[in-house]
């Protein structure tokens, strides 16, 4: 089940659990729209992956108690500012192979 963390590791903007700026990769790392976009360049720093949108997890309990009431988003912050200077450098490795490549 998707944490939904609360914040961009970035630049600790919060990302509720009906942000539809959240992104993530497939370890969940998190991040905004705007990191990803302006200074990750869709390269997660941590894994290598690309990022897609984090889904939204209903507020309602529509079926099956499968909601934000039983399974609450994550108050975990994980702020962890990324090293231009090395992501740089890791860029330049990955930048030029898509997502679905690396």
């Amino acid at each position: 089940m998707l944490e939904l963390r609360p914040t961009c590791e970035h630049c600790n903007k919060a990302l509720p659990p009906d942000s539809l700026e959240a992104r993530i990769c497939s370890y969940e790392c998190t991040f905004c729209v705007a990191c990803v976009e302006q200074v990750l360049e869709n390269v997660c720093p941590n894994c290598g992956g690309g990022f897609v949108p984090r889904p939204i997890r209903p507020a309602t309990n529509w079926n099956g108690d499968n909601f934000l009431g039983k399974d609450p988003a994550s108050t975990t912050v994980r702020h962890r500012p990324v090293d231009p200077a090395a992501h740089r450098q890791f860029l330049a490795k990955l930048k030029m192979i898509p997502p679905e490549k690396r």
